[in-house]
Parts: C-alpha cells; sequence; structure tokens
C-alpha cells in the first residue's frame, strides 16, 4: 500500500476525509457557495452558515443529493478548495484514494465519484471504490469476512441504505429515497398545514434533533420561530413531540416495512444469523429517539445501535486503509 493513503465519505449533508497515520482530518458541511455563479465564495461549514440567508447572487446548494453527485461542476470545485486548504499538493499528492459510495446505485454514478477523484487538481496513484455497507460494518468493528450473516441499516441525510453482507460482500441491498431531510420537509410541511406557520429547514433541523421521537410524546414541546402565513410577519409559535411525530411517522413506517421486505428476501442461513445477532442501525439520522425500540416492536427483531452513527462509513474506510487483511474489500 502508498504510504500516503486517504478515504473519503461523500455523504449528502456531510463530507469526511480520512489520512491513514492522523485519523479524520476532516468532518464539514457538504455545501458550496458561489457567487455570481462562477467564483467559489465559501465551503463546508462556512457555507452552511449562508444556507437559506444569501443573496441573490450568490447560490447556496448541496452538491450530492440521494447517495449521488447531482452537481460535478460544484462538487470538483468543493473538493479541489478543501484540499487546497489542507495544503493538498504536498501533503497528499500521489496518495492511494479510497471512496465510500451506495451500493444500490449505477455504474454511471459509481463512476462520477471515481472521475471527480480522478480530475482534481493534483495527481492521485490509486482509486478504489469501497461499497458504503461494507464501511458501515466495518465502522462499527463486525467482522464480515466470515460466513455470517450481517443486517445493517444506514440512515443518512436523504437515503436509508438497508444492506444484507456475508463473506466480505453484499448478498441484498436496497437504498430508498428517505433519510433526515425528508424528517425536515416533512417536520415544515406539517407546521404550514396545521399552524399555517413557515420555517425555514435548518430550524426543522433543530426540531428534528431536540424532539423528534418514534413515539408521540405530548409531553415535549419546543418554540420556534418563522413567518405567520396569516399576517405575514415573523412570529414563534409552540409545537409538541406529538406533532413532529405524526410528521415523521409514515417514513418510519416506509423505513421498516422496506426492512421487512428484505428480510424476507434473505436466505434462511443468513436469516438465522441475522436473528442470532440482530439488526445494526447506523447513520446520522439513527440517532432519532426511540426509533431502535420501534423497530424492535414492528418486527420482533434485535436492535444494536451505533456508538457513532454519523462516522461508521469514515471509520470503516480507515480500517480498510490501515488493516491490510481488509484491503481486499475495497473495489
Amino acid at each position: 500500500m502508498s504510504t500516503k493513503a486517504i478515504g473519503i465519505d461523500f455523504g449528502t449533508s456531510t463530507i469526511k476525509i480520512f489520512k491513514n497515520g492522523e485519523g479524520i482530518i476532516l468532518n464539514e458541511k457538504s455545501v458550496i457557495a458561489i457567487y455570481r455563479k462562477t467564483h467559489v465564495f465559501a465551503v463546508g461549514d462556512e457555507a452552511f452558515e449562508m444556507y437559506e440567508k444569501a443573496p441573490r447572487n450568490l447560490e447556496v446548494s448541496y452538491p450530492i443529493q440521494n447517495g449521488v453527485i447531482a452537481d460535478i461542476g460544484n462538487m470538483q470545485a468543493m473538493i479541489n478548495y478543501f484540499f487546497e486548504e489542507m495544503n493538498g499538493k504536498k501533503r497528499f499528492k500521489g496518495a492511494d484514494y479510497y471512496v465510500a459510495v451506495p451500493n444500490d446505485i449505477t455504474e454511471v454514478e459509481k463512476r462520477a465519484y471515481f472521475d471527480l477523484i480522478a480530475n482534481m487538481n493534483f495527481k492521485s496513484k490509486k482509486i478504489h471504490i469501497v461499497e458504503k455497507p461494507i464501511a458501515d460494518a466495518l465502522g462499527m468493528n463486525l467482522d464480515i469476512t466470515k460466513s455470517i450473516g450481517t443486517f445493517v441499516v444506514d440512515i443518512g441525510a436523504n437515503t436509508t441504505e438497508i444492506s444484507v453482507l456475508s463473506l466480505g460482500g453484499i448478498v441484498l441491498s436496497r437504498l430508498i429515497p428517505i433519510g433526515g431531510n425528508k424528517f425536515d420537509e416533512a417536520i415544515i410541511n406539517k407546521i404550514k398545514k396545521d399552524y399555517s406557520f413557515v420555517i425555514g429547514e435548518r430550524s426543522a433541523e433543530t426540531i428534528k434533533k431536540e424532539i423528534a421521537s418514534a413515539y408521540p410524546r405530548p409531553e415535549d414541546s419546543m418554540k420556534i420561530y418563522g413567518r405567520n402565513l396569516r399576517t405575514g410577519l415573523p412570529s414563534e409559535i409552540t409545537i409538541s413531540g406529538k406533532d413532529v411525530h405524526e410528521a415523521l411517522e409514515e417514513h418510519f413506517h416506509t423505513i421498516v416495512d422496506t426492512i421487512k421486505m428484505i428480510l424476507e428476501r434473505t436466505p434462511p442461513e443468513i436469516s438465522s444469523d441475522i436473528y442470532k445477532s440482530g439488526l445494526y442501525l447506523t447513520g446520522g439520522s439513527s440517532r432519532i429517539r426511540d426509533f431502535g425500540q420501534f423497530i424492535y416492536d414492528e418486527l420482533g427483531l434485535k436492535v444494536n445501535l451505533c456508538e457513532e452513527p454519523e462516522n461508521s462509513v469514515i471509520i470503516g474506510l480507515g480500517a480498510v486503509i490501515e488493516n491490510p487483511t481488509l484491503a481486499k474489500l475495497a473495489l
């Protein structure tokens, strides 16, 4: 293996970069701000602070949507900017790159990630693809190289990836367009419909993190600020945990129904392994209160919660990079 190796998790919400010998060296929002459609004004957390607040001549966007690169130009500009800021030409030139990608996307969409690295401002040595379910499992310290079935559910920002793994490969996988951003959108729509009140995506995300639950919690409440549609003026209201649950309930059931569908298609011998070990739940949006309990109540399957759900993929990439016996899991 090269003396330099870089792992990159291009998440919809955040981008994370790992370097061998150093660990995670970047963890920032996957957001870019473009001034007058030509100049990179800001990227990462700095750009995110401008989201939904920028003037017309400043376009702030997420270049990755639903697990795939939606705007290759902005994505290329953003990754180049990050690496330039980290003195990339001197620090990372000639490195091997390990890029995590969802399994259930097309070969063309996977190739876009490869091309993104190949076209950076400085040359890479080799580019490897690591499927995200494999990185997730390794990031949770699971041994997936043996003939034991492992069931992983990753609830991310825009997607939920549900996968069955065995012998270092993926037996079954399904990517559905439901994740944290969809939860935020549902909260916005619920408040608009029931209260004639408009809030932004960042406010919805705060609500989700503070009082969202897989079960109704009317005792929880939160004061929020936005615009009253009846008066057109800035105002405030108080919403309850029950309101938030009602907004998200359908999405919770969709995720559980998809889990059930994958389980129904799983070979019997692997099913027995899954029943013994349970389901492994990860991804930033898996932090919603009581969601693991909700899955158990619906399916009767033990749910193992990840300690660092936001970082399981990048930790798994680090394991592939730093453990020679796991390098064979990269494509």
